[in-house]
């Protein structure tokens, strides 16, 4: 049953789709950061504020998102965030033909990109248990998981390389364009999903249900050790990512292609973290498994101060530095990411999904736009090599959470239980 559904026409439409908002998110993301960076000529401080405009969302609608997301049907809720962020992104070289592009602009197309983006993620970590069986959702979210990672291998490479002959601008078409082909690959996916309506005993208000799904990650033990570690990864992962085009083209003095190409070796450790993890899976324990891939993370990010100390002398072996450690930082990554999204949806639910979803996000990419900010402030205030130190010394906590996390794993039913759950089905 699992390998039918996974490789299912349907589910590859959904798949396809999911893969290509991927697409789309790393190219804007490139496309955001090397128009701000090279055209704007953006400081320190207005590349955090970008990071952070691109995040707040996640802050300020993410709760109210994810009850949302449990009232409307999923599918159609990533559809049209999906046609949001295709229109959104194409004002970008629309403005910079006419000449009239500027850093404000990139700030509201951030927030605005953000905005979709909340309501496209919560729907989509809360499609997958509606798509396909409980016993699937693992060999899903790692083939979806392994697939986003493989769209990004040539995009971000793409753009470096198109970057080279247009302006940044113009290659945010492509990622108008992968938005669109997204949009029209969800429409033709089909499901049982039926849109919930509240009968009379449990007509909740917004409020009520947000703090319904705030009580279930508090007071489920192995998703609130999950969140308290996930929020702090994601505040210093971003710390440092938002001084990644600075350190790469300003710091070290490389072009936009090597950002693409740094962002490419990324995806490229992706895929392999993604396919590794259902292994990893099968031979140890799932606390063992994140822990493993969070420390690994944390120690390749050792590579971005360490091409500093490098540029002076070789900026070939500074170059090197930053490819292996992306690599390895996105295969630990992924290791745990793909762990940890199988381990909640199993975990959770499926009525709460959406709001457990949105409750994590909430937490997680909340810490996001402050440490854009302050990665803003401490990279023009002590500079970008010791920000991205404080950066590694801070992922290394990231794991502590979750050391014991395996002791507070509920016991799988007994053969009698299973079996009775089955005929009550």
């Amino acid at each position: 049953m699992s390998t039918s559904s996974v490789t299912s026409a349907n589910f590859r439409r959904f798949w396809f789709g999911q893969t290509l908002s991927q697409f789309g998110a790393k190219i804007g993301t490139l496309g955001l950061s090397v128009t701000a960076v090279e055209l704007l000529n953006a400081s320190t401080r207005q590349v955090g504020i970008l990071g952070a405009a691109s995040t707040v969302c996640y802050l300020l609608i993410g709760l109210p998102a994810g009850a949302w997301v449990d009232r409307l049907l999923k599918r159609k809720t990533m559809m049209w965030a999906a046609l949001t962020r295709c229109v959104t992104i194409l004002v970008i070289p629309l403005l910079w033909l006419a000449g009239d592009l500027r850093i404000e602009v990139l700030y509201v197309v951030a927030v605005v990109v953000g905005v979709a983006s909340v309501f496209f993620d919560v729907a989509y970590q809360s499609y997958v248990p509606v798509l396909v069986p409980e016993e699937a959702i693992g060999a899903a979210n790692a083939r979806l998981e392994a697939t986003a990672q493989i769209s990004t291998l040539g995009g971000p490479a793409l753009a470096g390389l198109l970057m080279r002959v247009v302006s940044a601008p113009v290659v945010m078409l492509v990622d108008a364009v992968a938005y669109l082909i997204s949009f029209l690959s969800l429409s033709v996916t089909k499901d049982a999903e039926q849109n919930p309506s509240p009968t009379s005993e449990v007509k909740r208000n917004l409020l009520s249900d947000i703090g319904e799904g705030l009580r279930f990650v508090r007071d489920q033990p192995v998703i609130r050790r999950l969140t308290v570690s996930m929020g702090v990864s994601n505040f210093f992962a971003t710390l440092v990512f938002t001084l990644v085009p600075i350190l790469i083209m300003r710091t070290i003095g490389f072009d936009s292609f090597m950002l693409g190409l740094v962002m490419t070796c990324g995806a490229a450790g992706g895929v392999l973290g993604a396919l590794l993890a259902p292994k990893a899976r099968q031979r140890f324990s799932v606390g063992t498994v994140m822990s493993y891939g969070l420390l690994t993370a944390a120690l390749f990010t050792v590579a971005n101060p360490v091409a500093v100390i490098l540029a002076p002398h070789s900026k070939v072996l500074a170059g090197a530095a930053l490819l292996l450690g992306e690599f390895g930082l996105t295969v630990g990554a992924l290791l745990f990411n793909v762990t940890q999204i199988s381990l909640r949806q199993t975990l959770c639910p499926k009525h709460l999904l959406g709001r457990m979803n949105a409750s994590i996000r909430f937490v997680v990419w909340g810490s996001m736009p402050l440490a854009a900010l302050v990665a803003g402030w401490l990279g023009s205030t002590i500079g970008v090599a010791a920000t991205l130190w404080v950066g590694v010394i801070g992922s290394v906590a990231t794991v502590l959470p979750i050391l014991t996390i395996d002791r507070l794993m509920p016991s799988p039913p007994s053969a009698t239980e299973a079996q009775e759950r089955e005929t009550a089905l």
